[in-house]
């Protein structure tokens, strides 16, 4: 079942580029080391949901119910939006600057989940992608489901945890260029824009 084969398919899914990964960078650049932990506390926390879904089945509901992947589906769409909006204001939350405001970190971290919490494919992604590492014992079916899910989220938490450590170091590096801090604000921005985007294209 934890066999090497699934750690490494986990592991390369969760180390590529994602929402999660650009908004941990983003707060671990903009607000420190203390922020960026949070913030991968978060989108991992955000994970809960959607392994639930997958585990008892209820993502069975989210893919034939059109109208349910609709509005979660661009709830989603509108949470990205603004958070592209964030990164763009000069005082946003997600905002690059020289002197940071100390935020609240549960905030940081209830954004973070939100972020995967209103991203329905998730929910699609897991169902495909751990039932092939199963026994195949019914009766351990779920117990399983569970384990895996929690091997998971601590890659996630482990991977998020070493991109937001880095991106706090770097953050010394770029304060003293405003060029460069604008840059990063539109590039976030932009990212962000483009992910709101892929999403409202996507299927059930």
């Amino acid at each position: 079942m934890i066999s090497l084969q699934f750690l490494v398919t986990a592991f390369v899914v969760v180390i590529a580029p994602g929402t999660g990964v650009i908004y941990t960078l983003a707060l671990g650049l903009g607000q420190g080391r203390r922020a960026a932990i949070s913030a991968a506390l978060g989108c991992t926390l955000g994970i809960v949901p959607h392994l639930l879904a997958a585990t008892l089945g209820l993502v069975a509901l989210l893919h034939t119910s059109a109208l349910l992947f609709q509005v979660v589906k661009f709830a989603g769409v509108a949470y990205l939006l603004y958070l592209a909006w964030q990164a763009l204001k000069s005082d946003g939350a997600l905002a690059i600057r020289e002197e940071a405001k100390p935020e609240n970190l549960w905030r940081i971290a209830r954004r973070g989940a939100l972020i995967n919490i209103l991203n329905p494919k998730l929910s699609i992604f897991f169902l495909a992608l751990l039932p092939p590492f199963l026994s195949g014992n019914p009766a351990s079916a779920t117990a399983e489901m569970a384990l895996l899910g929690a091997i998971f989220m601590a890659l996630t938490f482990a991977v998020f945890l070493l991109y937001g450590v880095f991106a706090a170091a770097a953050r010394s590096w770029i304060l003293g260029s405003a060029r460069v801090m604008r840059w990063l604000n539109r590039s976030f921005a932009g990212i962000f824009a483009l992910l709101a985007g892929r999403l409202a294209f996507e299927r059930a």
